[in-house]
């Protein structure tokens, strides 16, 4: 059964700010330092023979130690394949990036208003990311060759086919049109599930809850009592080239069963 987290009123929360909030500034400051020098000059490195590159491993590392700080202890089921690959990922919040890069570095498409955040912004271009205008035909279009750009020059590329954040614990339909660029790159198409856990109950309020905006979930989660985040990589769905439709259903019923059951 999905839960919700602990109550607002949670007489721990003030102490947890006391010793978080710290280092959650420290820990932005090493972001800073990692991105102006390591990730800078050794962004464009790629896996070879399922060897992560030094870039790669400071960027899990540095998400996984994020993520801490917000009381989130990252756990993964199942094996992601090697680099080239495109996940497809459900997604809930802002959260759902870190965690994800917890386990493996990968270009994210993301909204373009985060572009023009003050320090976030520039540390998602340096890590990669493409950004997306929503609702410009162009833009997607610019958007499907850099994802097939990334993916034959051996970088693997994660998205969120829904288009968006969901809320309380529902999966939106998946787009199939961001598949296309798994089938023009010839790459395995892998789906993720992202999903919060206390005592192995699903908890669905991690995400955004409607209305919250993201400097308002990460106040609250600052505060939240611990959870564990799962990823969980699922079987990658066959290649269908006249069947982007099926790819996206059937990577959403995957997904759907696995944050159902803690151990799919």
């Amino acid at each position: 059964m999905d839960t919700a987290l602990t109550p607002d009123r949670d007489p721990w929360r003030p102490l947890r700010y006391l010793w978080r909030v710290p280092l959650l500034l420290l820990h932005i400051l090493l972001g800073i330092l990692l991105c102006a020098g390591i990730l800078s000059w050794n962004r464009h490195r790629v896996m070879v023979d399922g060897r992560e590159p030094f870039a790669h491993r400071m960027i899990r590392w540095w998400s996984t130690m994020l993520m801490r700080i917000f009381g989130l202890r990252s756990v993964r089921v199942g094996k992601p394949l090697p680099d080239p690959v495109l996940f497809v990922a459900n997604h809930t919040s802002w959260i759902d990036i870190e965690l994800l890069h917890s386990q493996r570095a990968a270009c994210f498409v993301a909204k373009a208003e985060i572009a023009r955040w003050p320090l976030v912004g520039w540390m998602a271009a340096t890590g990669g990311t493409i950004f997306h205008r929503r609702g410009s035909n162009h833009s997607l279009a610019a958007v499907m060759q850099a994802m097939v750009e990334r993916l034959r020059g051996h970088r693997s590329v994660a998205v969120f086919p829904e288009g968006g954040t969901g809320h309380n614990g529902v999966l939106k339909v998946f787009h199939a049109r961001i598949f296309q660029a798994g089938l023009d790159a010839q790459v395995p198409v892998q789906p993720v599930a992202l999903r919060f856990a206390r005592n192995g109950k699903r908890v669905v309020d991690a995400g955004f809850r409607e209305g919250e905006n993201f400097m308002g979930n990460l106040l609250r989660m600052l505060g939240e009592a611990p959870l564990d985040a799962e990823v969980h990589f699922l079987a990658p769905v066959p290649a269908m080239p006249e069947a982007r439709r099926r790819m996206a259903d059937l990577s959403r019923e995957r997904t759907g069963a696995a944050l159902e059951d803690a151990h799919a």
